[in-house]
């Protein structure tokens, strides 16, 4: 009994330390985002492409302005940064811009799988900031993101710098084909 009246006696005693406390005045309202309304999750197999149309990174919204950046475990972080600023070469190119999902993604597989056959290290994919979309929400830029994270052969990628497209564009680090997987 000692352990639960002493529990009380400090409940109570905190709850008359809160008594005369108010709420401080807001003058500023948290501005009013719209949400996309919710999807079913559809569970598919991979196809041809390399990629399943399973949504493991969708939790959070990517807006027009955020900048994509990922890496996978083993990659440099001078790697990263040097990627981040635009210095290596830009071996081959994507503009994706107004294409729907479909056929982004379809053009997206192919256009990896010819820089694994022409040995490109770096390339550009451009996707848009998504203004021209529904709800003014990029989402490509989403599906972007989604998809090379699925790819094996892409090592890291990041948003452009602002000469190359900002962050409507991303920086695609492939895997070497020369190289075996560890």
């Amino acid at each position: 009994m000692g352990k639960k009246s002493n529990r009380e006696d400090e409940s109570n005693l905190f709850r008359e330390s809160l008594d005369d406390i108010s709420p401080l005045p807001q003058d500023k309202t948290e501005p009013y985002k719209k949400r996309l309304p919710p999807r079913p999750l559809e569970l598919e197999d991979e196809d041809d492409d390399g990629f399943s149309d399973t949504d493991h990174y969708s939790d959070t919204e990517i807006e027009a302005t955020d900048e994509l950046l990922f890496s996978r475990p083993g990659v440099q972080d001078r790697v990263i940064r040097d990627l981040r600023r635009g210095r290596f070469e830009v071996g081959l190119e994507l503009d994706l811009h107004g294409l729907t999902v479909a056929y982004a993604r379809e053009n997206l597989g192919l256009f990896l799988t010819e820089c694994q056959q022409r040995h490109i290290r770096c390339a550009r994919i451009i996707h848009g900031k998504g203004y021209r979309s529904e709800n003014r929400q990029p989402v490509l830029k989403q599906k972007i993101n989604l998809w090379l994270r699925q790819r094996e052969d892409v090592l890291a990628f990041s948003s452009a710098t602002r000469r190359d497209g900002g962050t409507g564009a991303v920086y695609v680090l492939l895997r070497n084909p020369k190289k075996g997987r560890r």
